[in-house]
C-alpha cells in the first residue's frame, strides 16, 4: 500500500522534534512535517479543556496539509487529549506517554522517577497507567520551569543545571535504577542529567517506541511513501531561532501564526 502523503507531527513546541528525530531516522523516506505550538508553550500548566483546544487547532493545521497520520508528540497533550482526538477525527493517532512499563519491569530496586509536566502527572491516563505497577514505588516530580527554559534557548544555563539538581537529588536518595522522561523536550536535558545521575541509574525516553509504533500503523493502515524522499518542513507560532538551533541549522524553520 503506497501513500505518499506526509506525517503530521505536533508539540507545544520544540522538544518534540526529539520524537520526530527518532521517526526520521526510522522512515527516512517518509515526508514529515512539524509543528511547533511554542507560543502556547508550555501545556503542562494548563487545563484539560485548554490543551483539548490547542491540539485540536494543531491537528486541523495538519490536516489541511493532507497529512495521513499524526503523531501526538507531546505526553501532556497524549495524556490529555488524545482520546478526544480520535473520536472526533477520522485519521490514526500516534500518542506518547512515559514509558513506565519497561522501567518497572526491569527495575531492581521496584523503585523508579518520573521527571513529567503537571498536566501529565494529574492526567487520567498517567494515574491509570501507574496503577498498573503497584508493586513499583513510583517517584513523581514535576519539572516545574524545565520546558520554559528550553523554549527560551537557555538549555545549558545555570538555572537549569540547579533545577535539575533539585529534582533528582531526592530520586536519587530514594534509590531508584530508572528514570522515566515523561516530557518530549527532557531528552535534550540527557547530557545534564548523567552528570548529576549515578551510572548505575537508567534514563528512558520514547523516541524510538513511538518510531516503531509510526512504522506500524503506516503497514497496517495508511500505507508508505514509495521511492520519494522529501525535506521535512517545520513550522513554529513563535521565533525560529531556538528551534533552529535544536535542529543544528539543517532544515529551514517557517514562522507560522497558526
Amino acid at each position: 500500500m503506497t501513500n505518499n502523503n506526509p506525517i503530521g507531527i505536533f508539540d507545544s513546541g520544540i522538544g518534540g522534534t526529539s520524537i520526530w528525530k527518532a521517526i526520521h531516522e526510522l522512515l527516512p523516506n517518509e515526508k514529515t512535517i512539524y509543528l511547533a505550538d511554542s507560543k502556547n508553550a508550555p501545556y503542562g500548566q494548563k487545563t484539560k479543556d485548554e490543551i483539548v483546544a490547542l491540539s485540536r487547532k494543531n491537528v486541523d493545521y495538519l490536516l489541511a496539509q493532507n497529512c495521513k497520520l499524526i503523531v501526538v508528540a507531546c505526553n501532556t497533550a497524549t495524556t490529555n487529549a488524545i482520546r478526544e482526538l480520535r473520536e472526533e477525527y477520522d485519521i490514526p493517532f500516534i500518542g506518547i506517554e512515559p514509558a513506565i512499563k519497561p522501567a518497572a519491569n526491569n527495575s531492581k530496586t521496584q523503585v523508579i522517577g518520573i521527571l513529567a509536566t503537571q498536566g501529565t502527572l494529574n492526567s487520567e491516563l498517567f494515574n491509570k497507567t501507574a496503577e498498573m505497577f503497584q508493586h513499583t514505588t513510583i517517584i513523581e516530580q514535576v519539572g516545574h520551569g524545565l520546558v520554559q527554559l528550553i523554549e527560551d534557548g537557555n538549555l545549558n544555563s545555570p538555572e537549569m543545571t540547579k533545577l535539575l539538581e533539585s529534582y533528582l537529588q531526592p530520586m536519587i536518595e530514594a534509590n531508584i535504577d530508572y528514570l522515566v522522561l515523561g516530557c518530549s523536550h527532557y531528552p535534550y536535558l540527557v547530557p545534564q542529567i548523567k552528570k548529576i545521575l549515578p551510572d548505575h541509574i537508567q534514563i528512558i525516553d520514547s523516541g524510538e517506541a513511538v518510531a516503531r509504533q509510526t512504522q506500524n500503523v503506516l503497514r497496517e493502515k495508511t500505507g508508505f511513501t514509495e521511492n520519494k524522499k522529501e525535506e521535512p518542513e517545520f513550522y513554529v507560532n513563535s521565533d525560529p531561532k531556538v528551534l533552529e538551533s535544536i535542529l543544528d541549522y539543517k532544515y529551514p524553520v517557517v514562522y507560522k501564526d497558526f
